[in-house]
């Protein structure tokens, strides 16, 4: 048996940390309790296969791929193509990482496409900071319970570490380039 059949849990972390995820992160993204992401990830428990799906379409993995051994990346890419990135948003909001497999890296980059009406929700708070550009369309960046509508063309820079949600009110997608430190999101 090889190591990834004996340690899932030690997998998904592994998994987690090189798409440079936070655990609450993945727990917004999949619906599970942050409590239950990290038990699994300390293989206290193993996971039902319906929560092991939840989590892989995350990680944009299929099972198949999931307990298959891994490859090794001997060098970082530096071309990553349209149909590589990960897309970790949801709800009509998709937030596509730029990632080329290093698990160490410092800068974590996104194209954003929110649809009308979308919203990233609750406002949300980690440490670090973030700056994006507006491509195409309007959205409402609220921080600190203040919001700032922006268009096309303008851009912003906050600290993460204060609470903070995008919104779309218009009637047209919007379009974000993002890039975000530390790396986890």
């Amino acid at each position: 048996m090889n190591e990834v059949s004996l340690a899932p849990g030690r997998r998904l972390a592994e998994i987690r940390q090189q798409l440079g995820l936070s655990q609450r992160r993945v727990a917004e993204l999949s619906g599970l309790t942050h409590s239950a992401i990290s038990t699994i990830e300390q293989d206290k428990v193993s996971p039902a296969v319906s929560t092991l799906q939840k989590l892989l379409k995350v990680y944009n993995l299929s099972l198949s791929e999931f307990f298959s051994d891994p490859v090794k990346v001997t060098q970082p890419k530096v071309v990553i193509e349209a149909d590589e990135l990960i897309d970790i948003g949801s709800q009509g909001v998709s937030l596509r990482l730029i990632h080329n497999g290093r698990p160490d890296r410092t800068l974590a980059m996104l194209l954003e496409t929110y649809q009308p009406g979308a919203t990233t929700g609750e406002k949300v708070r980690h440490p670090g900071e973030e700056t994006g550009t507006l491509l195409e369309g309007e959205i409402t960046l609220t921080v600190d319970g203040q919001s700032y509508h922006l268009h096309a063309g303008q851009s912003y820079v906050i600290d993460t570490g204060h609470p903070h949600s995008f919104t779309n009110t218009s009637t047209q997608p919007c379009r974000i380039v993002s890039a975000h430190t530390p790396a986890t999101l």
